[in-house]
Order: C-alpha cells, then sequence, then structure tokens
C-alpha cells in the first residue's frame, strides 16, 4: 500500500468510479466504454502525480494561470459552439472543455499568488482580485456560469485561509448584496430563466422548469431501493433530460432509490472529509491553500449538483465529480487529485500529512 499515497482518497475515486459505470451501463451504455477509459486514466494520473514534489506544480503555478488563460482565448477563437456555448476544443472525437482544466491550474495560480503576494494590503488585494476576475470573467462569458461560480468559491475560500482582513469580508458582503438588483443586467436570459424556475419551476413547466420537475419526479419514484438498474422510467423513457450528465444523481435515485442516494452523498462526503481533515492539520500556509482550493471546488460541484437535482439549488450545469460522464470533468478532477495527493505527502515543512488517520 506504500505505492498509494492517501488509500482513503484513492478507495472513494474508486467507489464514485463504480457508481458511475453502473449508472451509464444503465441510461446510456454506449458511453460506458469512453468512460471506463478515462477513469482509468483519471486513475493513473492520480497515482503518477501523487509521488511527484508538491513543490514542482508549485514552481509551475505561474506558468499554469497563463496556459490556463490562453486556453480560455483559443475557446473563443476555435472553440466548438454547443447549444449556444463556446467552452470546448475539439481534439479529434474528444470535446475538451476548458474551463474544466483551468480548475486545477487556477487552484495552484491562486495559491501562488496569494502566498507571494499576501491579501494584507489593498495594493496585493487588487492585485489577487485581479488575477481572479480575468479567467472568471473570460469562463462566465462563454457562457458558463456554473464553473465561473466554482472558481469564485475556490479563490474565495484561499483567500480566506490567506489571512484576508475581516473589514474586506464585510465590505464585499455588502458591496455584494447591493449589486443583487443588477443581476438581470449581467445574466443571459436563459440563466435568467433557470432562477426563475429554481423559485417556481411550475411557472414554465414544459420550458425552463421541465428539467427540475422531471428530475423530482425521477428521485421520488425511486422510493427507498429504487426501481433496480434499467428499469428507471423517467430516464430510459428520455423524459429526464442529461440523464448522464447533469441529472445522473437523479438517474441513480431513480434506480436504486434512497439508499443508492446516500451511498453517492457517503462517498463523496467521505471523499470532502478527508480532504478537510488534512487541511485542518497542515503545518504550512501554503499546504492549506491548495487543498483549500481543492475542497471547495468538490464541495460545491457536490453540493450544487445534488441541490439542483432534488430542486433545492438552481440549475447551472455543474457535473458531479467522478459521478457524471464527462471527459474533461473527470481529467479535471484526477489532476486535482494528483495535487492533492502529492501534497498530503510532504508539506512544505516536511512533515508527512499521511500520519494524520
Amino acid at each position: 500500500m506504500k505505492f498509494i499515497t492517501d488509500p482513503w482518497i484513492v478507495l472513494t475515486y474508486l467507489l464514485a468510479s463504480t457508481l458511475s459505470l453502473f449508472m451509464l451501463a444503465s441510461v446510456s451504455p454506449d458511453r460506458l466504454v469512453q468512460q471506463a477509459v478515462m477513469l482509468a486514466v483519471g486513475l493513473g494520473i492520480i497515482l503518477y502525480l501523487s509521488h511527484q514534489d508538491s513543490s514542482i506544480f508549485f514552481a509551475f503555478a505561474p506558468l499554469g494561470y497563463v496556459l490556463s488563460i490562453l486556453l480560455l482565448l483559443f475557446t473563443f477563437i476555435f472553440g466548438a459552439t454547443i447549444r449556444g456555448s463556446a467552452r470546448w476544443i475539439m481534439l479529434g472525437t474528444f470535446q475538451l472543455q476548458t474551463g474544466e482544466l483551468a480548475k486545477p491550474l487556477l487552484i495552484l495560480a491562486f495559491a501562488y499568488f496569494l502566498e507571494k503576494y499576501p491579501p494584507r494590503s489593498v495594493r496585493h488585494l487588487l492585485l489577487n482580485f485581479a488575477l481572479f476576475l480575468l479567467p472568471t470573467w473570460l469562463i462566465f462569458q462563454q457562457p458558463d456560469l456554473g464553473t465561473a461560480l466554482v472558481i469564485t468559491t475556490i479563490w474565495g475560500l484561499q483567500l480566506f485561509l490567506a489571512g484576508v482582513s475581516w473589514w474586506v469580508i464585510g465590505i464585499t458582503g455588502a458591496f455584494s448584496a447591493l449589486t443583487l438588483r443588477f443581476l438581470p443586467q449581467l445574466l443571459r436570459p436563459y440563466q435568467l430563466d433557470r432562477l426563475r424556475s429554481f423559485l417556481d419551476p411550475y411557472h414554465d413547466p414544459l420550458g425552463a422548469g421541465y428539467n427540475v420537475i422531471q428530475s423530482i419526479i425521477a428521485i421520488g419514484s425511486g422510493g427507498l431501493w429504487g426501481k433496480g438498474l434499467g428499469h428507471g422510467t423517467q430516464s430510459h423513457l428520455r423524459f429526464l433530460p442529461e440523464r448522464h450528465t447533469d441529472f445522473a444523481f437523479a438517474s441513480l435515485a431513480e434506480e436504486l432509490g434512497l439508499l443508492g442516494s446516500l451511498v453517492v452523498i457517503l462517498i463523496l462526503g467521505a471523499l470532502l472529509f478527508r480532504l478537510l481533515t488534512v487541511l485542518t492539520h497542515a503545518p504550512s500556509s501554503r499546504t492549506r491553500i491548495i487543498l483549500a482550493g481543492v475542497f471547495a471546488s468538490l464541495f460545491f460541484q457536490s453540493v450544487i449538483n445534488i441541490g439542483m437535482n432534488l430542486g433545492v439549488a438552481p440549475v447551472t450545469g455543474v457535473t458531479l465529480p467522478l459521478i457524471s460522464y464527462g471527459g474533461s470533468s473527470i481529467l479535471a478532477v484526477s489532476l486535482t487529485l494528483g495535487i492533492a495527493l502529492s501534497v498530503i505527502r510532504t508539506s512544505n515543512s516536511g512533515r508527512s500529512l499521511l500520519e494524520i488517520k
């Protein structure tokens, strides 16, 4: 087991991957092989990166930031437009979603700049804000509100752990509350429709509210034990849209019931709990900030995706980590976990975080 840096994180990856393959084998078997290949590649990436020196990743962080910006700009110029959004670059038959790849790169980059320019002065705070705003704005313009919110959550938690003043947090909160009135001018019409459908999905049951309504029906019809794999009606009769991506949780809940839903939540919860445990015991600021970005990314995606499946969060297009179908998402999560495991193995102060049980 010495080859595996942290057995608990690797185990949760394997369990979540197994659930993903069961789900796809039932609702979208034609995508099963591709998902299995990507999950296997992802596991290889995790194991390889976990045995690299974390200082290498940190030194690469500025270049990673530049690379993320170039990828996002490249998407606007040469990217494929699908359903009105330009988020993908076509690499043969593979659709690379650049916003997903930007997540692990920005986790490292934000941590690097927050350590090099601590946000304890107005000048450094504005510099870090500008470095955060540029990629987030590019992602938002694709448009990809969900990924922009993930990036915002990552930077927000990292900024907090970097020692930003409480008065800055207070001013930011007040400013955010005041700007809510201008939200309709910032969002696209379909994004506003999603917010309205969150508040009342039945105001447009055949349009903006359709996805949420069908998801709630699928989850509710699963009951305690579920209908059994291959017997879900909402997913197999194609009433449930995006049954293998955004609403994969609803597909699993319909066929495996409440117990299956709890298994999904427990697996992702165990992964997040492990990350939070090593984060709180990390002996260095750099380690805490990097792990905070990893935790924030996976926590936000998990909570928002499950919430929108249950109808208690707006539909934002955020996928469920390791469960939803998608090569770009698996690649991003694998890179993120590989970096986290490298940091966990040895912090920059030399103390092994593997001592934490």
